[in-house]
């Protein structure tokens, strides 16, 4: 579908019209100091540049910061405003009769969270737990837990109205939490469910 205001012709900068407000805003404040040619000149470079960055947005669409992480080799990503922190995978303890994709709990600083292995939850292959194993901590306004990776990544950004609905490689439970598949074929999840998700919750049973 075609945006009919991208397509609209943009009006073009009056930079008499803009020197001659520059010049009004100076009077009216009283300021003795006015800006000489090259400060005026690069004035309006950084106006017009930012006038062109907001154009540029509202073309190309809302863009989602992520944080990347490693999953049996495969490249996932979750919306950074449910990420926490990303913590060390330390002193986890196993908590019997609980799911096998419960791989324990550990101490944040004094708070206990319940660490959760995606790999087992999604039925992803296995790999071996390295030095380097970070526990992304997720949260929402009602539940905290965190998700083992095999490697974080870094933060990025993508476009969320590039994002493809799923891929033929993916199927069953992912597809589920799946918000949508990136153009590098980073697989970004829906935090937001898996938060809310009540098979991911454990409750504490005598």
């Amino acid at each position: 579908m075609t945006d009919k205001k991208a397509s609209q012709p943009r009006t073009p900068v009056d930079w008499n019209e803009v020197r001659k407000r520059l010049n009004k805003v100076q009077t009216m404040i009283g300021q003795d100091w006015a800006p000489g040619p090259e400060e005026e000149k690069k004035t309006l470079r950084e106006r017009a540049r930012a006038l062109a960055k907001k154009s540029g947005e509202k073309t190309s669409g809302e863009e989602m910061e992520i944080v990347e992480f490693l999953l049996a080799y495969e490249r996932y990503g979750v919306d950074i405003s449910h990420v926490r922190e990303v913590y060390p995978l330390n002193d986890l303890t196993p908590v019997p009769c609980t799911p096998p994709f419960v791989l324990g709990i550990i101490n944040v600083r004094g708070q206990v969270l319940s660490v959760i292995d995606l790999k087992k939850f999604f039925d992803l292959p296995e790999k071996g737990l390295g030095d380097l194993n970070k526990v992304v901590i997720l949260r929402s306004d009602t539940m905290e837990f965190g998700v083992l990776a095999d490697a974080v990544l870094g933060i990025s950004s993508v476009l969320v109205n590039e994002l493809q609905p799923s891929l033929p490689t993916l199927s069953g439970i992912r597809e589920e939490y799946l918000r949508g598949i990136a153009k590098d074929r980073t697989v970004i999840l829906d935090a937001e469910k898996l938060l809310s998700d009540r098979n991911l919750i454990v409750y504490e049973e005598i």
